[in-house]
C-alpha cells in the first residue's frame, strides 16, 4: 500500500512538472490563433474563436520571408559545414592516438562553453576587416563555434562503437586509412552521426546573440521574431506568438522526420 502510494505521488509530481514545462508552449501556440482582445483580456482565455490573421500578417512582413530564407541557407550550410569538417575529425579522435590528443579534445569542447560575447568583438573586426561583414559567409563561418564542437563530440563515441576488427579486415585487403574510413567506420555510424547533425542545427537555429550583432540586412528568423517586442509601447503579442511558431516548424520536421528514420533503422536490428 506505501509503494503504491508513493508511486502514485512520483507520477502526480512528473505529471506537475510536465504541465509547468509545458504550459508556455502550449500558451504561445494558442496565442498565435486569437486576436488581440483575446491575448490581453484580464482573464485568461482558453475557449475563443481561432484566426490565422496572425500567421497572414506576418508572412506579409518582407523582412520575416527575408530572415526565415537567411535562417535556412545559413543554419544548413554551418550545419553541413561543421558535419564535413567535424565527422572526420571525430574519427581521427576516436581511432589514433597523438600527443596532448586529450588537451585538444577538451579545447574543442571549450568552444561550445564559451560564451558568445567573449568572440563577438573580434568576429566583427575580422570580417569589417574582410568586407564581409553582415554576409552569408560570415555567419556560417562564425556559426561554425557552435556546430563543430557538438559534432566532433558527438560522434567521436559513434566512431569508438564501430568494431576495431571491420576495420582491420579492410585494412588487411589493401584499403588505406581514408577508405576504411569512408567504407566502413562512416556507413557503420552513419545513422548515429545524423543525430550530431540533427543537434548542431537545433542549437544554431535558434542562436540569437551573435545574429544580432553581426547582421543588419541578413538577419535571422530569431532576430526578426524579437524585432517585434521593440516597436513601441503597444507589444503585438498575436505577431510574436505566430512568428516563435514558424520559428519552430523547421527543427520540429527534423526531429520528427530522424525520429521515424531511428525507428525504422535499428527497430528491425533489435527485433533480429
Amino acid at each position: 500500500m506505501v509503494f503504491r502510494l508513493k508511486k502514485i505521488l512520483l507520477y502526480v509530481v512528473i505529471a506537475i512538472i510536465f504541465l509547468i514545462a509545458i504550459f508556455p508552449i502550449y500558451w504561445t501556440a494558442i496565442g498565435s490563433f486569437k486576436f488581440v482582445r483575446d491575448i490581453v483580456t484580464p482573464v485568461p482565455k482558453f475557449i475563443f474563436t481561432p484566426t490565422l490573421t496572425n500567421y497572414i500578417d506576418v508572412l506579409k512582413i518582407a523582412d520575416i520571408r527575408g530572415s526565415l530564407l537567411n535562417s535556412i541557407i545559413v543554419v544548413t550550410g554551418a550545419s553541413l559545414l561543421g558535419f564535413i569538417l567535424g565527422v572526420p575529425a571525430a574519427y581521427v579522435f576516436a581511432r589514433f592516438s597523438f600527443k596532448h590528443k586529450d588537451d585538444l579534445q577538451f579545447w574543442v569542447l571549450s568552444l561550445r562553453m564559451m560564451p558568445p560575447v567573449a568572440v563577438v568583438i573580434p568576429f566583427i573586426s575580422i570580417w569589417l576587416g574582410l568586407g564581409l561583414f553582415d554576409t552569408y559567409i560570415s555567419l556560417i563561418v562564425t556559426y561554425l563555434l557552435i556546430s563543430l564542437p557538438i559534432v566532433i563530440w558527438l560522434s567521436i563515441d559513434s566512431f569508438k562503437n564501430v568494431p576495431v576488427e571491420c576495420e582491420e579486415a579492410a585494412m588487411v585487403e589493401g584499403c588505406s586509412y581514408f577508405r576504411v574510413f569512408y567504407r566502413v567506420a562512416l556507413p557503420i555510424a552513419g545513422p548515429t552521426l545524423i543525430g550530431g547533425l540533427l543537434f548542431s542545427f537545433i542549437l544554431v537555429w535558434n542562436e540569437f546573440f551573435l545574429a544580432f550583432v553581426l547582421t543588419s540586412q541578413k538577419m535571422t528568423m530569431p532576430v526578426a521574431a524579437a524585432s517585434f517586442a521593440m516597436v513601441g509601447m503597444e507589444i503585438p503579442w498575436g505577431l510574436i506568438c505566430a512568428s516563435i511558431c514558424l520559428l519552430s516548424i523547421p527543427p520540429l520536421i527534423l526531429a520528427s522526420v530522424f525520429s521515424k528514420f531511428l525507428q525504422s533503422y535499428f527497430l528491425p536490428k533489435i527485433s533480429e
